[in-house]
């Protein structure tokens, strides 16, 4: 049997701001990402089984990146662990959602972050192939697996 790709899109939007950054993007901001999963693998081939001619069930693949990107994500504030924001953000409700996290929360690193989320998820036979994360219409970044071997 051969190996086919198969891809599923996402969105979310998402606010963040870069900490000691140069330009605007060191304010407050928001996007609307887009972020396209693609998995490798054979086809399942047997006949008996109901998931018989798919490398995976688009709901399972929906299920794998809604819990592990999106539902986390979506709505949320996200910035660099940084102890002049701790205080602030700790003693105020009014950024609701906020994730921090250990990293510059730029479109290359959070790729990567969800690369390592989704690969954890992924049934065995089924491998993780790339992802696109759009941050605007016009400018993303790219994560592949055959770069990261």
């Amino acid at each position: 049997m051969s190996i086919v790709r198969l891809t599923k899109e996402f969105h979310f939007e998402m606010a963040h701001l870069l900490w000691n950054y140069d330009g605007p993007c060191k304010n407050i901001h928001g996007h609307s990402y887009k972020l396209f999963v693609t998995v490798k693998g054979q086809p399942i081939n047997d006949i008996s089984n109901p998931k018989h001619g798919m490398l995976i069930d688009f709901s399972d693949l929906k299920s794998i990146v809604n819990s592990q990107i999106v539902e986390l994500f979506d709505h949320a504030f996200v910035l660099q662990q940084n102890k002049k924001f701790t205080s602030v953000l700790e003693n105020n409700e009014i950024f609701g959602k906020k994730i921090i996290l250990d990293y510059q929360p730029t479109s290359e690193n959070l790729v990567v972050d969800f690369a390592i989320r989704i690969k954890s998820q992924l049934p065995d036979k089924i491998k993780l192939h790339s992802l696109k994360l759009y941050e605007t219409s016009t400018s993303f970044s790219e994560w592949y697996a055959e770069d990261n071997e």
